[in-house]
């Protein structure tokens, strides 16, 4: 390990900042989604919906009534029948899914692109809300520990095309990630990784 200032510490395959143990994959990986290629799978694929924090639970509650006519009919009854959002398996806060399969918050365009009501409400001034946290912050996973959390890189075979356009542009993830980043801990966290970005293109040189 080595200690450096600004609350960073380095270690050999992760890195502290502050209350936060972030994967080297931040840092080390590149990706730019690539929606026109995997056509926003990420909102169809899986097995459960997207995580929600509970504040959020609140949130999808009162706007519901503002963007349930965006929404199809099946995941109209799906919501009717589960609320705005459920329990999991694993006891976890998220959105419903429809038949095993899609958010009940996604649409389709006529090429067959996802796209999230939540956000399409909210370019049109509709709402404030623009999606979960852990939506826009995918395909950074964060875990809550007794003292800390712990952000790491959830790679799904689906995000190839996401790979092969950071790779191309030379964008790590933090990077491509910043907007969410910045939104969920602030400006200074985020100055704080690009030190630390920095920090480990030094100790590579070595």
């Amino acid at each position: 390990m080595q200690q450096f200032h600004y609350g960073i510490a380095v270690f050999f395959i992760m890195i502290q900042i502050d209350d936060k143990i972030l994967s080297l994959d931040l840092f080390e990986r590149q990706f730019i989604c690539d929606l026109p290629k995997c056509h926003g799978a990420c909102c169809v694929e899986g097995e459960s919906g997207a995580p929600l924090e509970e504040p959020e639970t609140v949130i999808l509650d009162e706007i519901l009534p503002v963007i349930k006519h965006k929404l199809s009919n099946e995941a109209v009854k799906v919501i009717e029948q589960n609320g705005a959002w459920e329990v999991d398996i694993d006891g976890d806060m998220v959105t419903p899914i429809i038949n095993g399969r899609e958010c009940v918050y996604t649409l389709f365009d006529e090429n067959g692109l996802c796209k999230c009501a939540f956000e399409m409400a909210h370019m049109e001034g509709l709402i404030k809300f623009r999606k979960p946290i852990s939506c826009h912050l995918y395909p950074i996973r964060i875990t809550k520990y007794a003292g800390f959390e712990a952000l790491n890189y959830h790679a799904w075979h689906i995000c190839q095309p996401a790979r092969d356009l950071g790779a191309k542009k030379g964008l790590p993830l933090f990077r491509f990630l910043k907007a969410p980043l910045i939104k969920k801990y602030g400006e200074d966290f985020f100055k704080k990784l690009e030190e630390a970005e920095k920090l480990l293109q030094k100790q590579n040189s070595f």
